[in-house]
């Protein structure tokens, strides 16, 4: 019974361990310049954490209609910051906004809508002990997702 509740401890240590190792080292990331909001995004830790990945999404909540899809034009850059080699997450602008072309009634009302970064989803590998800092322009948002992997993979068939 000694031993389960050492046991115990010893895990809730490490696992308090990752969370406060994220916040030491937000001393890496520089604050957020003019016309720049910063991001940070700490996980929690997962015994999965390489089946893992996070999805980040940059972009404004805009007055649009319901039938066309839009997107703005521009994208992400991993940057490793000097002297840390930690990774942060930048997006200079925005980008001007596009979208489709479906003719709607004028009088149709618009509705807010996150309209988010064209393209493929910004896939980063899941990494509880550091933080996730995002840089963005100042009218711009960051949204994230949590993907996993579902078991073991599938065997394929040579042919």
């Amino acid at each position: 019974m000694k031993f389960v509740l050492l046991l115990i401890g010893v895990i809730a240590m490490a696992v308090s361990g990752h969370s406060d190792e994220s916040k030491e080292n937000m001393k890496a990331y520089p604050p957020a310049g003019e016309g720049v909001r910063r991001f940070v995004l700490h996980l929690p830790p997962s015994q999965d954490e390489d089946e893992m990945k996070v999805e980040l999404q940059v972009g404004r909540v805009v007055e649009v209609d319901s039938a066309n899809r839009y997107f703005f034009a521009s994208g992400i850059e991993e940057v490793s910051i000097e002297g840390w080699g930690f990774p942060k997450y930048v997006v200079e602008q925005l980008g001007p906004m596009a979208g489709t072309r479906v003719a709607v009634d004028p009088s149709a009302p618009k509705k807010p809508t996150f309209v988010r970064q064209g393209g493929d989803p910004y896939l980063i590998r899941y990494n509880s002990r550091l933080p996730v800092v995002v840089y963005v322009p100042v009218d711009a948002q960051v949204r994230y997702r949590i993907w996993k992997a579902d078991g073991e993979g599938q065997a394929m068939e040579s042919n």
